[in-house]
Parts: structure tokens; C-alpha cells; sequence
């Protein structure tokens, strides 16, 4: 099953620890381009060895990282760990504190078809191939993707809490999240990490771009792989997290749409084939609105805003082919619906498309149809975990875009680099 090893991270050096919460940036498929330009402004932030900036962005990246190793912004553990990561966040409105726990070490890039990382959604063409780029010239990777593994027993638990009351890092976030970190380095400790993992199979939370990056980085480094049993280019970055007695929360993911060739009362007249529209009264209200039943939407037009319920007699005639547990799920009527029959955009080409995007703020949603930029807004409701979980054990895939775990991984904490000379190490003592 999944083979997770120790990390030789590269971390900002010491002398940067009372600025950390200026270092640290958000996941590239999460920031937004007035938080990407306010981090750029800081010539030292993590976000330019993240999503790199400028004509040739890899490349630039590449520069940057050689340039600070030089000069010992980063420097290099010298001797591998377990990163425990812990996040306390509060949800808007509640007063009680949660806590995701939670570990940073490297995986091996498993391909899909060996089925012990299983995803669960599609990804999309460009980001894929910008995060190959971003691979091929730094080696380095500087966020982690988010994965899940099952273990009721909580095995790993008490090791994680007794390192994290001695953090090396322990800050606030852009979103008022903390943030907090500590190392577990002794290798009888990190032996019983690599033990609960092997014996599972882990669910891919959120970084399929990230991932299916680094899957195919390895395939093309494979013709390379004499000699030595830990190459690094087998490895990527991945924060860990049990399913069990841990708080994940999924938030939903909004459609906007662009470039509308059709009249709104004409797509009106569409959707009403399919469901029960009605009229809301106020748009801004939409965001706080229940959504308790399935297949229920809320739809943002110019001024107005509406209620969708699909036609329960209409959904027997799509998405037969499918497996019950996807062809059931929210996203996947509304893409099958809206997007491919209403608006003739195939599922296949809907990855791609230029027409479709994606936004997790609601009040951004509104403002992009209220400015003219966005034909609509279709408001959707978030997804259960046992949901996600079904479906990836399912082998099927959902519309991209379909989860957003919350709070997201920070990037910029650590730095796993995945070159040879620097991420050799006899990690054989690991395995005793």
C-alpha cells in the first residue's frame, strides 16, 4: 500500500522565524489575484517558488530558489522528519474552536492505476502542465497536497500530540487560521508512522494538479531509476490526515459562467425542462440559504436570482452509465444538465473550457455577474465526506473542481525537495 518516507526539508532559516506569517502563501489554485499581487510585493514570500510570476515563470523560480539556498534564506534539515501540522480554525458563526491534525512527509507518486492513491475529480489540462514545468526545473516542491487515510484505532494520535506542544512554528494565516508545526525525528517514532501507512490506501483530499505533476515527472525519469532504492523523483509532498475522530470540512465550489450566447429568458425556458425554477427574492441571500434538499442550486442572472430543483423523472434519462453514487451527486446533474445538454459544452471538453469557472466566495460570484464579467453564477451546496469517499472507492471520477477542503494546507512551512544529492539518505533505518 502507500509507501510515505521522512522528510530533509529545506525551511527559511532561523533568522526569519518572527516573520514567518510574511513567508507564508496560499495554495496556488486558491489565491486570489489581489492576494497574489500583495505576496509578490515581498520579494522573499514562498508564492515565487509556488506559482512563480513572470515571462518564463519555471524558470524564474528555479533562479530564485538557487539564489536563496546560496544566500541561506533556506536551509536544509540535517536529518529527515515527520512534520506534524495542526490547523485550529472556526467556522463563520461558531464559537468553539476545531482542530485538523494532521502530517507532512513525502509519498511515493503512485499512478492512478495502481490504486493506492485514489482521486476522486477530474483536473484540468493547463494546471497539470504548469505544474510539470514548475517540477522539472526546481525539483523542489514547496506545498503539499492533501490526502486522507483511514485509521479508527487513531494510532499515530498521541505521538502527533505530544511533538506539537513543542512547535517550530505556531502563526496565523490570511484567513485567521492557526497554524501550527512541530518535527517528530526520532526514527523508532517515525518507523510507526511508515507502519499505519503502509497498510492503506489514501484518499486524494485536495492537489490532483499537483500530483498528477509529479506522476508524470516520475514517469518520464523512470528510464534513470538504476541503482539505489530511493530516488527522489519517486517522492511528492503530501499532508496526511485521518478520517477518523479528525474535523474535515468541505466547503462547496460555485459555476460561473461566461460568454452566455443565449437571452437569460431563453436559458430560463431551458432549465425549466429539467427543473422546478423558482424565483428568489433577493440574490444576496443566497449565500446563507439551507440547500437541504439534493439536487437543489441557486441560480444569479443580471439582477435576479432563482431556485432550481431538478426533476426527479427527468434524471433517469442522463448519466445511466454511471455508477449510483455519481450519477446522483449534485455536481454531476448540474454539469450534465446545464453545462452539456443546456449549453452543449461536453463533459470531455468542459475541463477545458474557458466558458466555465470555479469560485468558493460568494460574494465574488455576485459581483462578477453584477459587473457585466459573468452571464451567471450557479450556487452549489457542499459535499458530505462519505460522499468523497464512495466515490473514489468507486474507481469514477466527479466534475472537476468539486471539493474544497477547509481550511487548505499553507505553503511556504516547508520546502521537500525531491533532487537526488539532497534528498539521499539511508532511509532503509525507517523500515527496522
Amino acid at each position: 500500500m502507500a509507501e510515505i518516507l521522512p522528510i530533509r526539508a529545506w525551511r527559511y532559516a532561523p533568522r526569519f522565524l518572527p516573520k514567518m506569517e510574511e513567508l507564508i502563501a496560499p495554495l496556488f489554485d486558491v489565491v486570489s489575484e489581489r492576494q497574489r499581487d500583495l505576496l509578490y510585493q515581498n520579494p522573499l514570500n514562498s508564492i515565487h517558488l509556488a506559482v512563480p510570476s513572470g515571462i518564463r515563470p519555471a524558470q524564474e523560480a528555479k533562479a530564485r530558489m538557487e539564489k536563496w539556498k546560496k544566500e541561506q534564506v533556506l536551509v536544509q534539515d540535517s536529518k529527515p522528519g515527520i512534520y506534524v501540522y495542526y490547523q485550529y480554525f472556526r467556522l463563520p458563526g461558531e464559537h468553539h474552536e476545531r482542530c485538523r491534525k494532521g502530517f507532512m512527509a513525502h509519498i511515493k507518486a503512485y499512478d492512478w492505476d495502481e490504486k493506492v492513491i485514489l482521486r476522486h475529480e477530474n483536473t484540468i489540462v493547463n494546471a497539470v502542465n504548469d505544474r510539470i514545468d514548475l517540477l522539472k526545473a526546481t525539483q523542489i516542491q514547496a506545498s503539499p497536497t492533501h490526502g486522507l487515510y483511514e485509521d479508527k484505532l487513531e494510532q499515530l494520535e498521541p505521538y502527533m500530540d505530544e511533538a506539537i506542544a513543542q512547535p517550530i512554528y505556531d502563526l496565523e494565516d490570511y484567513q485567521g487560521v492557526r497554524e501550527v508545526m512541530a518535527i517528530i525525528d526520532d526514527p523508532s517514532i517515525i518507523s510507526k508512522f511508515l507502519k499505519v501507512l503502509a497498510g492503506k490506501n489514501i484518499i486524494l483530499a485536495d492537489g490532483h494538479h499537483r500530483l498528477e505533476g509529479s506522476i508524470a515527472y516520475r514517469n518520464s525519469k523512470k528510464p534513470e531509476a538504476e541503482g539505489g532504492i530511493w530516488k527522489g523523483f519517486d517522492y511528492h509532498l503530501m499532508y496526511l490526515t485521518n478520517t477518523s475522530g479528525n474535523h474535515l470540512k468541505i466547503l462547496p465550489t460555485h459555476r460561473l459562467f461566461y460568454g452566455l450566447k443565449i437571452s437569460a429568458e431563453h436559458l430560463i425556458q431551458e432549465l425549466q425542462q429539467w427543473f422546478l425554477v423558482k424565483k428568489f427574492a433577493d440574490p444576496e441571500e443566497l449565500g446563507a440559504y439551507a440547500f437541504h434538499k439534493p439536487h437543489t442550486f441557486g441560480l444569479v442572472i443580471g439582477e435576479e436570482s432563482f431556485m432550481l430543483q431538478a426533476r426527479e423523472e427527468k434524471l433517469v434519462k442522463i448519466n445511466q452509465n454511471l455508477p449510483e453514487i455519481v450519477r446522483t451527486l449534485d455536481l454531476t446533474v448540474l454539469h450534465r444538465i446545464l453545462f452539456a445538454e443546456i449549453l452543449d459544452i461536453p463533459v470531455a471538453r468542459q475541463r477545458s473550457s474557458d466558458q466555465i469557472a470555479y469560485e468558493r466566495n460568494f460574494a465574488r460570484c455576485i459581483q462578477e455577474v453584477r459587473s457585466g464579467k459573468a452571464s451567471f453564477a450557479m450556487i452549489t451546496r457542499e459535499l458530505e465526506l462519505d460522499q468523497v469517499m464512495q466515490v473514489c472507492k468507486s474507481g469514477e471520477l466527479m466534475p472537476q473542481k468539486s471539493t474544497y477542503f477547509y481550511p487548505k494546507a499553507l505553503g511556504g512551512l516547508l520546502f521537500a525537495s525531491i533532487k537526488q544529492e539532497e534528498f539521499e539518505f539511508d532511509y532503509g533505518s525507517f523500515f527496522k
